[in-house]
């Protein structure tokens, strides 16, 4: 019943809870980011000329050109493009006849209208990952307007979903790779998670007890966060399909670490959707794989095959040992690593592998063709065999280009390996690079916060004697408050927060408009930091004045007497983040105007109309939840309801036949023996019998 059993199935069905996750978590953010009196209003990023519509579309590819002729503002749009993906979305999740190729292609769009717009809030890898995926899934679901037969649907199966396996290779090796070519000195001492649990944007709970594991441990860790992401990646092409599934397990593993240790919203799921193109459909259903009759062959491929598997195995930890000096010391109890290889040696190795991989790759791809040309050519009827011949021809052909565009930025990571590729490539790359079709990668590449986790505390006051602090509901603050767990939700602004404090405020110029509008008491800005009013020390009157502070935040650390801390959090005043401003201020003024953030907002649109009116509805019905507690609510939701298909989906429906008895193996195989004897159609109406034996 639960098509999740293909491994196609569950990637697009976990891809479906990812598009929700995603729509969702701006839509409630909307108006305080983006709306006619947000931080940085989206209304901005469109400019309304005498051009076509087409000619807009063009210039910015979003949806949102379209709002004026809907009645809608810009923030209305934005809220109605949301909304459309989020029931999307959940159609796709609740049932299988959503999960097609013409709804992946409307997610698609919609959120690259939403992105469009998003500017510094929504220029995060994981959106243009999101993007890059949403738009293979285009091609890998089917389309059920054209499935007339099953199997016919089937040849480019394996070649569209090769392309996720390949993006699930750049995005796992990019991600190793630059952690060692950025020269961070905490990765190359192998002491970066160290800092790593207290120093991330939001960590959970878990995080704190991370945090105390010895420091061997924590180098152990990181060579294994080596092994997996640079690595076992290698044996995404190999035909063996033992080594596959151990490289799904292994890198679920790394991703269900990061869940429990860090709030990385809708990141991790997603990455454990594209994990999905490395197994089989009868290790999703676990179906014993079939074995052959001839024993002799059998044996001898077993053994060939195992020896491969494990000279591969030894090849890993050979290179772990080798290159980590991993050494255990028995009167301690624990192992000793450090890093055995030098940079120069590493880009030695890097730039002699960038080529070969991407010939590795080429001829996995051309494999899973030839693969996909034979299914078309065994299939019965001339023109069930053209027509399958003509997808196989076509879905090859998009998965040639989306290969060949997404060279240039897999070669980001060595720009000299970038350099030589053929300059037709760079072409065909910027001709679609404003599609996101093919984006580089490189996850945590310089450890931030090696002397302190850096973070900015906002404080208000009505007379400039006594201070109030404006604690945030998710990034830290009150060192006694625990640390949230908000995934998958992304509270964008406690991200950009977290940003901000690694440099001057000058480089954040979004950070003098969130102040601004503090000043001026703005709901929906306000609402960002806090959903709790009560917990909002100026909800009655605004702030006359408002500063910012820089602070240096550490985890408190476990004390062996069993004596545990009432504080999560130690933290040091560093200096002055922002200085005190007032409405009317010239310094903040003179920020705003810089940055065009200083104007008076269009008049606003009729909301008489049923849309505007609708779309209105929906906001304050649904304000009056917590973000992240919306967020969940639908997502359990959706597992009980799921649930209950798994449970009762089967169940006959009434007057339909009863099914009866399960036939053993030998009687069904006679069966379908005898039934591939009868009457064969082709799509053009002849219609043939084969002459059976007296």
């Amino acid at each position: 019943m639960w098509e999740q059993r293909s491994a196609r199935g569950a990637f697009l069905w976990v891809l479906s809870g990812v598009y929700l996750c995603g729509f969702l978590s701006v839509y409630v953010q909307i108006p305080g980011l983006y709306g006619r009196e947000g931080i940085l209003p989206a209304r901005k990023m469109l400019r309304f000329s005498d051009k076509t519509f087409w000619e807009q579309l063009k210039d910015s590819p979003t949806l949102l050109w379209l709002g004026p002729q809907l009645g809608l503002d810009t923030e209305q749009g934005l809220e109605l493009i949301c909304l459309l993906g989020a029931l999307l979305s959940l159609g796709a999740l609740l049932f299988r006849r959503f999960r097609d190729s013409l709804v992946f292609l409307l997610l698609w769009v919609l959120y690259l209208s939403v992105y469009q717009v998003g500017q510094v809030f929504l220029y995060f890898q994981w959106d243009s990952l999101l993007l890059e995926t949403g738009f293979l899934a285009v091609l890998v679901a089917p389309l059920h307007a054209l499935r007339w037969k099953t199997s016919m649907w089937n040849t480019h199966d394996g070649i569209t979903f090769w392309l996720v396996r390949w993006l699930l290779f750049r995005l796992m090796f990019a991600s190793g790779v630059v952690k060692l070519t950025s020269r961070c000195p905490t990765w190359w001492g192998l002491t970066a998670l160290t800092y790593h649990y207290e120093t991330q944007c939001i960590p959970t709970p878990v995080a704190w007890y991370a945090h105390q594991l010895p420091v061997w441990f924590q180098k152990l860790s990181i060579v294994a966060t080596y092994v997996i992401e640079i690595g076992i990646p290698w044996l995404f092409f190999l035909p063996s399909r033992r080594l596959r599934i151990f490289s799904f397990y292994a890198q679920v593993l790394l991703q269900i670490l990061i869940i429990l240790t860090g709030n990385y919203n809708f990141f991790n799921v997603l990455t454990i959707a594209l994990c999905f193109s490395l197994l089989d459909d009868q290790h999703m259903s676990c179906q014993p794989v079939k074995k052959a009759q001839h024993r002799g062959r059998l044996f001898s491929l077993r053994s060939l095959g195992t020896l491969m598997e494990l000279s591969i195995f030894g090849v890993l930890v050979f290179w772990s040992v080798k290159y980590f000096d991993l050494q255990i010391n028995w009167d301690k109890g624990l192992v000793e690593s450090r890093t055995a290889f030098t940079y120069h040696e590493f880009m030695q190795w890097l730039r002699s592998l960038i080529f070969p991989s991407i010939w590795i790759a080429a001829a996995s791809l051309g494999w899973e063709i030839l693969k996909g040309m034979y299914r078309s050519a065994i299939v019965r009827g001339f023109l069930w065999k053209l027509w399958a011949t003509v997808q196989w021809a076509i879905f090859s052909c998009a998965a040639a280009a989306m290969f060949t565009i997404s060279l240039v930025p897999y070669t980001y990571v060595e720009y000299e390996s970038n350099g030589q590729l053929w300059p037709p490539v760079h072409q065909m790359f910027s001709a679609v690079d404003r599609y996101q079709l093919a984006n580089s990668y490189g996850l945590f590449r310089r450890m931030t916060g090696v002397g302190g986790r850096p973070e900015v505390v906002v404080e208000g006051s009505y007379d400039r004697q006594t201070w109030m602090e404006i604690e945030f509901m998710y990034k830290p603050g009150n060192m006694s408050t625990m640390p949230p767990v908000v995934a998958p939700h992304q509270p964008r602004l406690d991200w950009q927060m977290w940003f901000a404090a690694l440099g001057p405020h000058s480089q954040s110029p979004w950070f003098a408009s969130f102040v601004y509008k503090l000043l001026q008491g703005n709901k929906d800005v306000i609402r960002l930091v806090q959903n709790d009013e009560s917990l909002y020390p100026f909800r009655s009157v605004s702030p006359t004045y408002i500063k910012a502070q820089l602070y240096k935040y550490w985890f408190t650390e476990f004390d062996p007497s069993g004596h545990t801390s009432h504080s999560w959090w130690r933290r040091r005043h560093v200096e002055e983040f922002f200085p005190v401003v007032f409405l009317g201020d010239p310094v903040l003024d003179s920020i705003l105007i810089q940055h065009g953030l200083k104007d008076n907002p269009p008049p606003r649109r009729s909301q008489d109309a049923p849309l505007p009116s609708g779309l209105l509805y929906i906001r304050n019905f649904l304000k009056q939840f917590p973000d992240s507690l919306l967020l969940h609510s639908l997502l359990i939701t959706v597992v009980v309801l799921r649930l209950l298909q798994a449970l009762f989906g089967d169940s006959p429906r009434p007057g339909a036949p009863k099914r009866g008895r399960e036939k053993p193996p030998a009687e069904r195989k006679k069966q379908k023996a005898n039934s591939s004897q009868g009457e064969t159609k082709a799509p053009g109406g002849d219609t043939g019998r084969k002459n059976k034996s007296s």
